[in-house]
């Protein structure tokens, strides 16, 4: 019994419907908190804005960092593509809030005192805690304009999550003030419950982004077995070690390997598992995309790995119907081809469609083509670059390709060109949305 309860804690996840209700919830119970000593009827001001537009922000930071903490109730309730599409946009949003803060702020500071903007500014400075919550909120916009998809394309995915992991030094600096903020300072309680916030949060990131890996290091003993070349550019890497099914992996899943080599330790890099999970052993393949992921390939076989996960929601669980359609594009075969083989759905129910720019650049196709003899499944390689008119992915190709599509469920993984593309030929062929499965692996 006590087992029981524990892969139960294990398993329980947060869907997108409920942590709208649980976020919502507690954005109205900050408003309030922030309005609570206002003169009623209320009147919206300067003043006002700058209570609430404080508070807000405050919490939202606390919420970004339990976002990206990598939970398991999170990363398996909503995939972590749907994770960091909610952060970034969270982001942009807490930006704003902070903004409207710091004007509204200085405003209504102004008009208390009689003061110009300009005095009114610099007396700001002097309020507790207020010139290290400056220079923490600037660090939070540095990371923000860093997250801009103009300057994303110009720094590698080392650069970026260096950056990111000034956030903590940003927030770590502006928590000060609002202890002392006008909201929460002489109100123990306030400050007290204020500060278990951003304690849990903090703690959610301590638990699943340190003592975590640490402990699967320690626990699992991870290292390099084999390393094996599969195509031009790609190698599948075959990690061993040890009570590997306590890490309940599934196919579809990925982790974040970090590993432990001169080269390649500072960096951890979210590849998808390309095979099912065995007792003893996880197999990950990688294509040479850039500097990183070619330093992964140079790793030596013994290196030690330290694994972050699992991860992502793109499982069987999310099958609802009873054909399956897996569409890869690329390197994005690599999970296709492990839901292929274990998927629990009959074999003539059941086909891969594989798209690849050349047949030298096709991954994994004797293991593919085996599984679908066993299985008595289908696939169907495209073969061509995808920009090529006549290879183009429509509505009318796919249901020629896959009698009955509508009652398809559809996992898709490929290039973010290639997925719109499948998005759109779907909607096209009347699939519904809720029967497209997929993540992206972007930063």
């Amino acid at each position: 019994r006590p087992q029981a309860k524990r892969l139960r804690q294990r398993h329980f996840t947060i869907g997108p419907g409920g942590l709208r209700t649980l976020l919502t919830s507690g954005a109205l119970v900050v408003t309030l908190l922030a309005v609570r000593d206002a003169p009623s009827p209320l009147h919206l001001n300067v003043a006002l804005l700058a209570h609430v537009s404080g508070l807000l922000a405050g919490y939202g930071v606390a919420v970004m960092l339990a976002m990206m903490s990598r939970a398991p109730a999170l990363e398996r309730g909503l995939g972590a593509d749907r994770l960091a599409r909610w952060h970034a946009m969270g982001g942009r949003a807490n930006l704003a809030l902070i903004a409207l803060h710091a004007v509204c702020a200085t405003l209504a500071w102004a008009q208390a005192t009689g003061a110009g903007i300009g005095v009114a500014t610099v007396r700001l400075f002097g309020l507790p805690g207020l010139t290290a919550a400056t220079l923490g909120s600037l660090v939070l916009f540095a990371v923000g304009v860093a997250s801009l998809r103009a300057a994303r394309r110009k720094l590698s995915y080392e650069q970026w999550h260096v950056l990111h992991l000034t956030t903590y030094v940003g927030v770590g600096l502006a928590f000060s003030h609002q202890l002392a903020g006008p909201d929460l300072a002489g109100w123990t309680v306030g400050q007290v419950l204020w500060s278990l916030l951003y304690v849990y949060a903090y703690m959610l990131v301590l638990r699943y982004r340190v003592v975590a890996p640490l402990y699967q290091v320690w626990r699992h003993r991870l290292n390099v077995q084999l390393v094996i070349p599969e195509a031009d550019g790609v190698v599948s890497m075959v990690i061993e070690g040890k009570h590997i099914r306590e890490l309940e992996a599934e196919s579809g899943q990925f982790f974040r390997w970090r590993f432990l080599s001169a080269r390649t330790w500072m960096s951890a890099h979210p590849f998808s598992l390309s095979a099912p999970p065995e007792s003893n052993s996880l197999r990950l393949t990688v294509k040479a995309l850039g500097e990183g992921s070619r330093g992964v390939q140079s790793v030596r076989v013994g290196t030690w790995v330290l694994a972050e996960g699992p991860y992502g929601a793109m499982t069987a669980q999310r099958r609802k119907r009873r054909a399956v359609l897996l569409i890869a594009g690329g390197i994005g075969i690599t999970p296709m081809r492990a839901l292929f083989e274990t998927i629990d759905v009959p074999g003539e129910r059941l086909t891969l469609l594989y798209r690849a720019s050349s047949g030298a650049d096709v991954v994994f196709r004797g293991e593919l083509d085996d599984i679908a003899r066993r299985r008595g499944a289908k696939v169907i390689y495209l073969i061509g670059r995808s920009s090529d008119p006549a290879n183009a992915l429509t509505g009318e190709t796919l249901s020629q390709l896959i009698p009955g599509l509508r009652h398809h469920d559809v996992f898709l993984c490929a290039s973010p060109g290639l997925s719109q593309a499948v998005r759109s030929a779907l909607r096209t062929a009347g699939v519904p949305r809720g029967q497209l499965h997929e993540e992206e692996f972007t930063f």
